[in-house]
């Protein structure tokens, strides 16, 4: 790694790797793509923050992807708990995500509720869709610690087998909008993804001693668009010998509901089916809860496309 860096624009993802110690990281802020996702609702701060958290988390997950088309998805849900459906995805550099909640019992909550009293007794599962070989992934754990962040750390652990750290954070200021943040380190002793892991050890010295090192980053460090998402990689390794920088990935938003694509889908279905969709006038109204949109698409035009 050189210095001085520049730094990245905003909606911008860097990975690196720390050869000696065996450890891969991504590091990513979201900010115009961030407040472009959260304009299209009118969510509380409270649920404003979690939505931000989940599109980092997808962001930071989905990059480690290999299949350049694959696509990975977040849902966090409850059947009890005041959010019901929290959801996120990353496909091929872009991000989407909304939530679903109970207005009511939200207030009642205060202004900083736990993860627990958001969801109760949830639970998180994540999917790995690749779309080269046509193989899907997915792991199902409790819905548990302080943050999404340390439930993803749980999920790695319990159902991957990977020693993971996971930090995000989100900052929210009046006039300027929403910033998000987050890096991610995951240790991979045997090299490449896909290699038996039920062996890795959590205490390992190599993972041990980066886990102490990330843990000092600040929010304030992670959020700090003047500072090089590099010299935060560089600050905290340093001292472990070469750290290879990857080349930085754009974010963009990524709602993928525009007419052409709804109009297939909506094609699928039988004649009947679509009669019994639309309203009176004929008309099928199709919600989109990532983007808040309805598109309103008719019958009849329907049928003149087949």
């Amino acid at each position: 790694m050189t210095h001085p860096a520049s730094p990245l624009p905003l909606d911008t993802i860097l990975g690196f790797t720390i050869p000696a110690r065996h450890v891969r990281g991504r590091l990513v802020r979201l900010g115009p793509v961030l407040d472009d996702v959260l304009s299209a609702h009118s969510y509380p701060p409270v649920i404003e923050r979690l939505v931000a958290e989940a599109l980092v988390l997808a962001a930071l997950l989905g990059s480690t992807l290999k299949d350049e088309a694959g696509q990975l998805t977040l849902q966090a849900q409850t059947e009890q708990g005041v959010v019901s459906l929290l959801v996120a995805d990353y496909k091929g550099g872009a991000v989407r995500g909304y939530a679903q909640f109970d207005a009511d019992r939200l207030a009642e909550l205060g202004e900083d509720p736990t993860l627990f009293g958001l969801f109760g007794k949830g639970f998180l599962a994540l999917t790995f869709d690749l779309a080269t070989t046509g193989e899907r992934y997915q792991g199902i754990v409790p819905l548990e610690g302080a943050s999404l962040a340390a439930a993803a750390d749980h999920y790695f652990a319990q159902s991957e087998q990977i020693p993971s750290h996971c930090h995000i954070t989100v900052r929210h200021d009046p006039g300027e909008g929403c910033l998000a943040a987050g890096l991610l380190l995951q240790h991979l002793p045997e090299g490449e993804v896909g290699r038996e892991r039920l062996h890795v050890r959590h205490d390992h010295p190599d993972w041990e001693h980066v886990s102490i090192m990330a843990q000092t980053l600040t929010d304030a460090e992670l959020t700090d668009a003047d500072l090089p998402m590099s010299d935060i990689a560089w600050r905290l390794f340093h001292e472990d010998g070469e750290i290879r920088v990857l080349e930085p990935q754009s974010i963009s938003k990524g709602c993928r509901c525009e007419l052409g694509h709804i109009r297939s889908v909506l094609s699928r279905f039988a004649e009947r089916e679509r009669v019994d969709m639309a309203d009176e006038a004929g008309i099928i109204a199709v919600d989109c809860a990532f983007c808040s949109r309805i598109f309103p698409i008719s019958l009849a035009e329907l049928s003149a496309a087949e």
